[in-house]
């Protein structure tokens, strides 16, 4: 489980640059810059716990505690969910999309799942 945990993480991680690199240059044409800053909250996020994703897999080659396998999962639903809704709502912006500010209701849910995550770090080292 942790080689494919860092496996993930590493292809996350180059994911974050690409569009870490999108926003930084293209996205700023598209959108005003509130949306801008909502995007980078997302590529934000998203490195974190890139980086939280590769501890994750690091304990996980040392230990393969049922935590650490929680935690790893969480990681990565919350960049989906928290990250993948800030892009959505950018994306659609750029494309005149209107309407589709209830993706922001989801993003929370993805912050919850990073706080478990690393809530179960937390338990998984007390184990």
């Amino acid at each position: 489980m942790g080689k494919q945990t860092l496996s993930l993480a590493f292809l996350l991680g180059a994911l974050a640059v690409a569009l870490g690199a999108f926003g930084a240059h293209a996205l700023k044409e598209m959108v005003d810059e509130k949306a801008v800053q909502t995007y980078q909250t997302g590529v934000q996020y998203h490195f974190y716990h890139v980086l939280a994703l590769v501890l994750t897999g690091i304990l996980l080659n040392s230990n393969a505690n049922s935590w650490y396998k929680r935690a790893a999962g969480l990681f990565i639903a919350g960049i989906f969910i928290f990250s993948g809704s800030l892009y959505t709502l950018t994306f659609f912006k750029a494309a005149g999309v209107t309407g589709m500010n209830w993706l922001g209701a989801i993003t929370p849910i993805g912050g919850v799942c990073f706080i478990a995550g690393w809530l179960c770090l937390f338990v998984g080292t007390r184990k």
